[in-house]
C-alpha cells in the first residue's frame, strides 16, 4: 500500500514504541509488579494500538473509499475492507 509507505518511519516508530509498551508490560508480570503499574501499562499500550489503528483506518478511508478517482466499484471494495477491518476490531 503506496499511501502507508509515505509515513512508513513514523508508523514503524509508533510500532517499535508499542513493542517497548508490550516487553514493559511482561517484565511487569514477570518481576510480580504491582497491579496499579500493570494497568497502568497495559492502558498505555491500548491507546497506543488505538491510536495506531486510527492512523490506517484515516489512511485507508481516504485513498480507498474518498480518493476522487476512484470508481464506484473501487470505493465499494474499499468500504467493505474498512467494516470488516472496524467489526474484527470491535470483537
Amino acid at each position: 500500500m503506496a499511501h502507508l509507505s509515505q509515513n512508513k518511519d513514523e508508523l514503524l516508530k509508533r510500532v517499535r514504541r508499542i513493542a517497548g509498551q508490550v516487553q514493559a508490560i511482561e517484565r511487569s508480570l514477570e518481576s510480580d509488579a504491582d497491579c496499579e503499574k500493570v494497568l497502568h501499562l497495559a492502558a498505555a499500550t491500548r491507546g497506543a494500538m488505538n491510536g495506531l489503528l486510527d492512523e490506517i483506518v484515516e489512511a485507508h478511508a481516504r485513498e480507498h473509499v474518498a480518493h476522487p478517482d476512484l470508481t464506484a466499484a473501487e470505493r465499494e471494495e474499499g468500504l467493505v475492507a474498512l467494516i470488516e477491518a472496524i467489526r474484527r476490531y470491535t470483537k
